[in-house]
């Protein structure tokens, strides 16, 4: 290139991060967890609960929620649920509770994430009933 020759200057080509794949449309055992999660860290504010019982509950809904929308994108980590799960479960037993509707909640609330999260993507929601062909 000698002093003489114009120059072209090229537009830089914007780079885009790469984007994530949307969640599957049969994602609702992580949608039901999500909604879990959200009740979890409600009820931690709506009765009466110990110090410890409080923060345990309000600390794993949240995580429960966090790990639920990321379950959302990468189907593994709906183990980190059912870890919680059994977290949840165990500490409910070990915490002391103001009343025993604390206990009730966050003792169903684990079974139900964790059969939740035992769920692999992929399987829709049925009713138990089989599913009608179209006759011709």
């Amino acid at each position: 290139m000698t002093m003489n020759e114009p120059t072209t200057i090229r537009p830089a080509t914007p780079r885009t991060p790469a984007n994530p794949p949307a969640p599957d449309s049969d994602a609702w055992p992580r949608a039901a967890n999500i909604m879990l999660g959200v009740w979890l860290f409600i009820s931690a504010f709506v009765w009466p609960h110990t110090l410890s019982s409080a923060t345990n509950t309000w600390i794993v809904g949240l995580l429960i929620v966090i790990a639920g929308v990321i379950a959302l994108y990468v189907p593994r980590v709906r183990w980190l649920n059912a870890v919680l799960a059994v977290w949840l479960f165990i500490s409910t037993l070990v915490f002391p509770h103001a009343i025993a509707a604390t206990l009730w909640n966050n003792t169903i609330v684990a079974i139900l994430v964790f059969l939740m999260a035992l769920v692999p993507s992929g399987m829709p929601p049925t009713t138990g009933r089989p599913a009608r062909t179209a006759q011709a």
